[in-house]
Parts: structure tokens; sequence; C-alpha cells
């Protein structure tokens, strides 16, 4: 069976939020389903669009059977539990999928948060069905309030684990899901919702996985849970599978067209002028201590391989950065003259006084994380695939594009191919067909990286 056939829905049954575990099988109505990832978002979302002929549910004591939207009724908050398998192989080894599985466990039921599109008629209806993870409802439910102190990643581990915020993450597997980072960070909660305080820890992890790591995480939710990772830890992942463009697919009968693409389109392929705006290549850092009123200012340099702010080499999907020089008539480069001047003040601690010692050393990896977070953006390519649910968004696949000539060629384009990290999904299922639409991003040109 090809990929990009009708997927098989296994489970979608709705529960009402009445307390009367009243509930309905979608899967006679479903048009659509659509789900949704992304590296900078902390929750999976989805969609799904039902047509309904009113004959679905009977109140109890009653015999007549009423639509869907009045009868369980539809008023948010309700819980999906959903698993659908989709055709075809995993990866070009011939991996089995495991499908989208939101069945096995309530915790990972999907809820309604919002009802759209409803269009009512004498004998049908049809409605869009708005869908967030429980984790969302529980980040505007909760809020953190306590005082942390010590390593970022135990500080992430406490919050997510916390029976008073909520999340219940299960005390053994949050190893898995946060990955160590380095330097403590004091701070006090001040009842922001968990989601923001995590987001905000992350922008502020410096991993200790490797020499060559530099700063800069990303929160973010998959179908495995939780991800709080750093970004060159996800580039360092081994490629999930090689897809190729090709205007000639194979026949019918060996359906081996599962690791095609089907179209991309380049969204984005460096724009220089907001690099140099937003400092990523070099930018001037002012601090203003308020216990001692020093202001202290420094020049952070992406190319200079003799500061101590920055390592020897950065991680790379592609080739290492290469930048122009600023005129004909100069020897030096774009990341040689600062850009941008960012201005702070030096945070102290949280709740104390007495200490003179910067809580967070942003002098030492500031520079890391602005040209970590800009870089890794340089290159967007919008992609649709046959579906493939074992990709998930932080995933890292391998693209190979054919090298434009007029001859007969079967050499690939050795700038543009290579491998991508997959920003963003969206795996859509149709009564006929079902595909997998992606953002890709890459910080560097080249089939080869480091």
């Amino acid at each position: 069976m090809s990929a990009s056939e009708a997927s098989s829905f296994e489970e979608l049954t709705l529960e009402s939020n009445d307390g009367s575990k009243r509930t309905v099988d979608l899967r006679a109505g479903v048009v659509s389903v659509d789900y949704y990832e992304d590296i900078l978002s902390p929750t999976v979302t989805a969609k799904i669009r039902v047509i309904n002929t009113g004959d679905t549910i009977a109140k109890e004591g009653e015999n007549e059977r009423q639509s869907i939207y009045n009868g369980l009724p539809l008023r948010g908050g309700e819980r999906l539990s959903m698993k659908i398998l989709d055709q075809g192989k995993a990866d070009n080894d011939g991996k089995e999928k495991t499908g989208l599985d939101f069945s096995s466990d309530p915790k990972k039921y999907l809820f309604v948060s919002s009802i759209t599109q409803v269009l009512q008629e004498t004998q049908r209806e049809s409605f869009l069905l708005n869908l967030v993870s429980r984790e969302a409802i529980t980040n505007e439910t909760t809020r953190v309030f306590k005082r942390y102190n010590g390593i970022i990643s135990e500080t992430v581990k406490k919050i997510l684990t916390d029976p008073l915020i909520g999340f219940n993450v299960d005390e053994l597997e949050v190893n898995n899901i946060v990955e160590p980072t380095e330097e403590p960070y004091e701070f006090v909660g001040n009842l922001r919702k968990p989601f923001s305080t995590l987001i905000s820890l992350a922008s502020k992890s410096i991993p200790v996985k490797s020499g060559d790591a530099t700063a800069g995480f990303v929160f973010f939710q998959t179908q495995d849970g939780f991800q709080f990772s750093s970004i060159d830890s996800l580039i360092k992942k081994p490629s999930k599978a090689t897809y190729t463009y090709t205007d000639i697919n194979e026949s019918s009968i060996t359906r081996n067209n599962d690791f095609n693409i089907l179209q991309y389109n380049i969204d984005k392929n460096q724009n220089l002028v907001e690099n140099l705006r937003m400092g990523t290549y070099s930018f001037t850092r002012l601090t203003f201590n308020p216990l001692n009123y020093q202001f202290n200012q420094e020049v952070y340099k992406y190319g200079d391989k003799n500061s101590s702010k920055k390592n020897d080499r950065m991680n790379n999907l592609g080739k290492e950065l290469q930048l122009p020089k600023i005129s004909d008539d100069s020897k030096l480069t774009l990341d040689q003259l600062p850009t941008r001047v960012v201005s702070q003040i030096v945070d102290i601690g949280a709740s104390t006084t007495v200490s003179k010692d910067d809580n967070y050393p942003a002098d030492k990896y500031q520079g890391q994380n602005v040209v970590r977070y800009n870089l890794l953006m340089t290159q967007s390519v919008s992609m649709t695939v046959p579906c493939n649910t074992d990709l998930k968004a932080g995933d890292i696949i391998t693209c190979l594009f054919p090298k434009i000539s007029r001859g007969n060629t079967n050499e690939y384009e050795p700038e543009e191919s290579g491998k991508y990290m997959i920003k963003e999904l969206c795996h859509h299922f149709e009564a006929r067909r079902s595909f997998t639409s992606m953002t890709l991003l890459r910080d560097t040109f080249g089939l080869y990286g480091g």
C-alpha cells in the first residue's frame, strides 16, 4: 500500500463534558483530519471536519435521535480518543509505522478548545473541531509561583513533575524529556504561566553534551510528549528518512514512491539585511550593574576563533558558514563589524541583594543564543510528501534535489540538497488520500555538513 493512499481511522471517539459519559463515534462523518506539531509551540493541535446527518445520538429515555452538535452536546472541553494508521513504511529501510495514537492513555486524549464553521440544515450539519492537548488546558488554569535555584534542567523537571502545576509528567520519564544544561539560574515564578516560564528557561539554557555545543534550547510538544532540547543536539541527530524530488514515479506495482517529494517551495533563502539588523554575525552588548552602578561594553563576533565567548565550531546541518567581505577593498567580513546594540540590566539574583555575581552569565552565552536562533532560520522550505506519521517536529531528514542541467543527469544539487530540520508539520488525512506537509529549516548550505 502506498503512503499517499487513504489511512485507517481506527478510533475517533468523542466524549461529552457534562459528566454523562455519553460518547459518539465520529469515523462515519469525518471529512478530514489535520494534526499539527511545531518546535516553537509547547502544545500539539488538531482540526477535524465533520458532516453529520442528524440521527446519531439518542438522549437517555428518548427514542428520537439527535445531531452531534446539540445531542452530545458540543460546547467545548470534550475529550477525543484518536488513533489513525497510515500506509507504507516509516523509513527507507522498511521500518513499520506506529501511526498516530492518542487513544492508549486517557492522559494523551485531545480536548475540544472550540467549535467553528458550524453549518446547520434540515437534515445535515457540519462543523470544525479545534483540538489541543490536555497540557494546553492545564497551562491556562495554573501558575508558577515558587522560587527556584540550581541547574536549569533540574528546574524544568520540577515544573513538569510538580502536582500543583498539573502537567503530571512521570518522574522516570522526565529524564528522557529534558536534556541536561550547564549553568544554574535563580528566579521567582511571579505567577507566570508554565509554558511562558519553560520557554523563557529554554532561551537561557546551555547544553553540556558536547564541547561543540552552543546555547539555545527549544521547548515543544510532539505525539511522544514534551521535549526540552538544545538546537545543537537536534541538529546532531541522525537523519530519519531520505526524500527525493523526481519527475518520474515508479510503477504502481512496486509502490515504492513513499519517499518522493510531491512538491516543494523555497520560502526563504538567506535574508542578509535582516540578519545584520538582528546582530546575527556581530553585535555590541551594553550592561548595567544596579549594585555597583557600573556599565560594561563588549563585542560579540561570530567568526572570532580566539574569543572565549564562542566555541571553535558550531554544529551545522550543511557546510560551515562563509560570510562575505564588507567591501572589495577590505579584508574584514560581516562578522567583524557590529550591526546591533543590545542593552540590559545585569541579573544579580532572585530575592537577594547580597549576591554580586551575575545570576545568568549573558556575557558568555547571549551571543551564542542570538547566532543559533537566527542562523537556524536561514533557509526555509515548504514541502509535501506521502503521509508518514513517524515524522515529528524536530526530526532531521535528508532531501535530495536534482541538479538543473540541459543534459540528462542523475546528479543531485550539492548546495540545495542535504539535511533539514522539521520546524513544523501537518499530517493530513482524507477519505481517499493522506499526506504530510512540512516546513523545513537549515542554517547553512551544502549536501554534506559538520
